[in-house]
């Protein structure tokens, strides 16, 4: 039972980390490999700048790469009306 419960916390608590979030400005610190999206005039519509952390004394990686809306979106993985009718 406390392996149930161990488990069903851990699940609620990394469920909101599987969205990737838009940021407005790159980030002061950044761990080595941890990336992070940034909303930058830079790149063109449709695309985020990309930020991958890097070790001490080399620069950080800045690329911009396709976004779409649903990547960090619920909608997705919510089921519409029309296909629970179906069933």
């Amino acid at each position: 039972m406390r392996a149930f419960l161990l488990g069903l916390a851990l699940s609620t608590v990394s469920a909101p980390c599987v969205a990737q979030t838009v940021l407005k400005s790159e980030p002061l610190v950044l761990a080595p490999y941890e990336v992070a999206y940034v909303q930058a005039p830079s790149c063109a519509a449709g695309t985020v700048l990309k930020v991958t952390g890097a070790i001490r004394g080399l620069h950080r990686k800045k690329v911009c790469v396709a976004w779409t809306g649903d990547q960090a979106s619920l909608t997705v993985a919510t089921p519409s009306v029309e296909a629970l009718s179906g069933l």
